[in-house]
Order: structure tokens, then C-alpha cells, then sequence
């Protein structure tokens, strides 16, 4: 079942798009069509609040949670995407956990370039500490853009002197703004979500103008990743940011940092998502994932 079902998941995301250049708007909606299609578990609730200033979004069992929080940062190329647009991802965590979560609604660009983001990232880490969370007891976790965040934030969060989180799980991290992977180019046209000039849109839209050859835009080359925690990095071979990911565990590995680079062969970019029945990979893959996070959030 599972080449049929990769095989199903790969059409489904290949079919017709409109053409042309889309606005900000239209990829927005497009984006929330796109993640209204997945599976939120029905064994958690999910309350509106605020946390360092930017609306965020917590979710938790249903039951009542354990201690332990998983910071969650949300993908969509840092242009598009919301806490609700990654629901099922948060809510699939939370499910095979018992962890809470809260999901930053981080501001987005055009309309707020870097460092925009990543500072509203900062200071919802800062206030889940600032509450009285020891930094053992927190997690980062994200896909995509936010998979980028989760290490962009724990750099900024080194720099500022702050505790760096007790792990951090990047499903199809986007830590490389100079798009210089070799996979940018071998897999274009395997990659059945991504273009090369699509990312370069939007992350010109990020960027505004700056140079991206820098640690906060890209990590995977430009970072000193020393004294990070432990590090969970899922990717999937069909996709052209696949270099971003084995670029980011080799220097992590360099750096002493404890890392796993999971690949999981033909599955498109944050495949996690398709969990639920739709894609065993993908279920499997938060599995994992929930066995790391078990493993490294420390609580009294």
C-alpha cells in the first residue's frame, strides 16, 4: 500500500495550479485549501491565546496535558500559513505525546520581512520561560519555514543568553536562503510541490533586499550550531529542498551536536502532514517523532 499511496499523495499535489504569478492573497488561500484537506486527531482541544505578544494558537489533549510544551512554529515560506494551517501537524504531536503546544502566529512577509518573524519566534520563547518553564521542559518544533525558525529562533535565542530549548524536530526545514543545495537542481521536476523560481518568490519576499548569506537566513551554511541540543531532522528524497536538510545535520554532526537525519525515500515535502490513514509514512515519520520528543523533554 504504501508506493500506491506515495503515488496518490504525489498526484494529488501535482494537480493543475493556476498559472502565472499568484498575489500574496491567492497564495494564501490556496495554501489553506491545501491544509484544510488533513487529518486533525479528535482526541485533542484547542484554545486561542496570545504568547509574547503575537496571537498563538494551544493545543492540547484532550485528557489533560503532562508537563512538557512543544513550541511550534507553522510553515509557508514565511509569506503564507498560520497556527490553524498547521493544525494537524501540532495535533498529531500532541497526540502521540501528551505534550501542550502552543503554535506562534509569527507575523508574516511581504508586509513584515526578516527579521519580523524570528523576533516575534524570540519573544514567545522568552514568555514561555518568563511564565516559570524550565528551558528542559520545552521543545521546538516545525515544518518548512517553520522547520527554518525552529533553528533561527534557538540561534537568537543563544545570542540574546537565553537557555537554548531541550530539543528541536524540523520536518523539512527551510534553512538555506542562498538556495545553493544541489537538490535545487536534481530534484526540480521530482519535487512535486516546489519550483526553484517559486521558492525564490517568496523568499524575496522574506529577504526584502538582504543579503542571505548570513547565520538567521542560512543556517545550514552560515551557522555555528555548537552547543545545541539534540536535533530530529525528517526530509523526504522528492524535494528540492532535501540538500537544505543534510547540509543542516552535517554541521550540526561537525558541531558535536547530537543529531538524526531521518530520510524517508519518495515522499514530497512535509510528508507528516498526510498522517492519519492518508500516507503510513507519514504516521510512522510522527512516531519517531514523538519517541525523540519523549526521549529529550525533561520535567520535575
Amino acid at each position: 500500500m504504501s508506493k500506491e499511496q506515495l503515488a496518490k499523495v504525489d498526484a494529488m499535489l501535482r494537480l493543475p495550479r493556476p498559472q502565472g504569478e499568484r498575489s500574496v492573497e491567492e497564495l494564501r488561500a490556496g495554501f489553506r485549501a491545501l491544509m484544510d484537506q488533513m487529518t486533525v486527531p479528535d482526541d485533542v482541544r484547542t484554545t486561542p491565546t496570545t504568547l509574547g505578544g503575537r496571537p498563538a494558537l494551544h493545543v492540547e489533549p484532550d485528557g489533560g496535558a503532562r508537563p512538557g510544551t512543544i513550541l511550534y512554529f507553522h510553515g509557508g515560506g514565511f509569506v503564507f500559513g498560520s497556527p490553524r494551517t498547521a493544525l494537524s501537524l501540532t495535533a498529531q504531536l500532541v497526540s502521540r505525546t501528551g505534550f501542550g503546544s502552543y503554535s506562534v502566529d509569527y507575523r508574516l512577509a511581504p508586509e513584515h520581512p526578516f527579521p519580523a518573524g524570528l523576533e516575534d519566534n524570540v519573544r514567545a520563547y522568552r514568555a514561555l520561560l518568563d511564565s516559570g518553564l524550565d528551558a528542559s521542559a520545552i521543545a521546538f518544533a516545525g515544518d518548512s519555514a517553520g522547520g527554518g525558525y525552529c533553528v533561527t529562533t534557538a540561534l537568537a535565542a543563544r545570542d540574546a543568553g537565553l537557555p537554548l530549548p531541550a530539543a528541536i524536530v524540523a520536518f523539512s526545514p527551510g534553512v538555506d536562503m542562498t538556495r545553493t543545495g544541489e537538490s535545487m537542481t536534481t530534484k526540480e521536476g521530482i519535487d512535486p510541490i516546489f519550483t526553484r523560481a517559486a521558492v525564490q518568490h517568496t523568499g524575496a519576499m522574506y529577504l526584502a533586499g538582504q543579503d542571505p548569506a548570513q547565520p538567521l537566513l542560512s543556517p545550514a551554511v552560515h551557522a555555528d550550531l555548537s552547543g545545541f541540543p539534540p536535533m530530529l531532522i525528517q526530509v523526504g528524497t522528492n524535494e528540492i529542498l532535501l540538500d537544505d536538510s543534510t547540509r543542516l545535520a552535517a554541521r550540526a554532526r561537525n558541531a558535536g551536536v547530537n543529531v538524526i537525519l531521518d530520510v524517508t525515500a519518495d515522499a514530497p515535502h512535509v510528508f507528516q502532514a498526510f498522517a492519519g490513514g492518508t500516507l503510513d509514512e507519514a504516521d510512522q515519520a510522527l512516531d519517531r517523532a514523538a519517541l525523540f520528543l519523549n526521549q529529550h523533554i525533561r520535567t520535575p
